[in-house]
């Protein structure tokens, strides 16, 4: 299950705060803010989807992820991954360090990251 743009924009939102009340995910929005009512009908697909869930307090929703912001990014990155560059990390990987301009210290940062986890995994 997939979030739409706008849904995405608001999870971010609400894995920032971890736990919201409408007026709080108001707040996070820059101007022009949102309507509340697009806000809760966001917040209303997001549940159905299973993105989301909340805590009544009187007649107050209390909203928190149910979906942590790592896994959801992961999957997006594998599916990438797996229809783009037909499953290749190796492809990904090139297309990623080659097309995107990233400095030299931001290449150096990558190489340090990724032998770190040769180093996990060699153990």
């Amino acid at each position: 299950m997939q979030l739409s743009k706008a849904e995405e924009q608001l999870m971010k939102y609400l894995w920032k705060l971890e736990k919201a009340f409408m007026k709080d995910l108001l707040d996070a929005f820059p101007q022009p803010k949102p309507a509340t009512t697009t806000v809760a009908t966001l917040l209303k697909r997001m549940k159905d989807k299973g993105f989301v869930d909340y805590k009544l307090y009187g007649k107050s929703r209390e909203y928190y992820p149910l979906v942590k912001k790592t896994d959801y990014f992961s999957k997006h990155v594998n599916g990438l991954i797996k229809n783009f560059f037909n499953d290749s990390a190796s492809q990904f990987a090139s297309f990623f360090t080659s097309e995107t301009n990233l400095s030299t210290s931001e290449l150096e940062e990558l190489k340090k990251i990724v032998d770190q986890e040769l180093l996990k995994k060699q153990k």
